[in-house]
């Protein structure tokens, strides 16, 4: 259960780092990372990572609540 509570930390900071890259894109007003086109993308892609980490810290709290 550590490894997946390791990789939904690792997700979330992902997901975070992502946000800040659409940010930082907004107010600069051009693209940072050249595939990603429009700002919105940032943040679509962004929630894929932030609720695959939701759902592995809910895995790991339900496995640990039967022990």
């Amino acid at each position: 259960m550590k490894t997946l509570n390791v990789i939904g930390w690792t997700s979330a900071g992902i997901g975070a780092i992502i946000i800040l890259l659409g940010v930082i894109s907004g107010l600069m007003g051009n693209s940072i990372l050249p595939s990603i086109n429009h700002v919105v993308n940032y943040f679509h892609i962004a929630n894929s990572f932030l609720l695959l980490a939701v759902a592995l810290f809910i895995v790991v709290n339900r496995c640990e609540c039967k022990k």
